[in-house]
């Protein structure tokens, strides 16, 4: 394109509550983003994993299983709220959206209160070695995603609560699902890594 050449865009609509739009399609990019670093994050885990013969390391209990595990209920089930909320935006149904978001922020309150719980069993932090570092900085990545995410629907509910209504505050709504379907899908293989992946047969590199 040259300095004479511009893109009209001027036939476009103000807002798009639909997958064809533009800001739709930046928060699909930005999640594949933050997807890429836990994809790094997990191939770190075991690249450390596999270069010793036990993991973690002496004195350090292997998480629990029991808890996060149940915790997958909440967090899956958050994500029809999320979808509730979405579809009630592009059909301009204001209390199925305000409905859906209470259901997301519920559940995934419960989900946070679940895994702040847990977090109390471990006997190791960042600090006590590769394990320990490893597995809180996932921990600690994702919720700060998580705890964003709930941030940012709880906003969006406020602001619908208080009357401020329109095709802006629609199509918010409807792009916030993207990183709600970001955090509650990439915590099944983070979950996979930190609780099971212990049990995975260490060979020194």
């Amino acid at each position: 394109m040259t300095a004479h050449e511009h893109l009209d865009v001027s036939g476009l609509p103000a807002y798009d509550i639909s997958n064809q739009a533009p800001l739709w399609w930046g928060q699909l990019i930005m999640t594949a983003i933050e997807g890429t670093l836990f994809c790094i994050l997990i191939a770190t885990y075991f690249y450390l994993r596999l270069s010793v013969d036990i993991w973690p390391a002496a004195g350090a209990r292997l998480p629990h299983l029991s808890l996060p595990t149940l915790a997958l209920a909440p967090l899956i089930l958050s994500a029809f709220g999320s979808y509730w909320a979405t579809e009630a935006a592009k059909k301009n149904n204001r209390r199925g959206m305000i409905l859906g978001m209470l259901l997301n922020l519920v559940l995934s309150a419960i989900f946070l209160a679940m895994r702040l719980f847990e977090w109390h069993s471990f006997n190791f932090n960042w600090a006590s070695d590769a394990h320990g570092s490893i597995v809180w900085t996932i921990l600690g990545l994702h919720t700060f995603d998580f705890v964003g995410g709930m941030i940012e629907t709880l906003v969006l509910l406020i602001i619908i609560l208080s009357g401020r209504y329109g095709e802006k505050q629609r199509q918010g709504v409807h792009v916030d699902s993207v990183v709600w379907y970001f955090v509650v899908g990439i915590w099944l293989p983070l979950y996979a890594v930190i609780y099971w992946g212990p049990q995975v047969v260490g060979t020194p590199l």
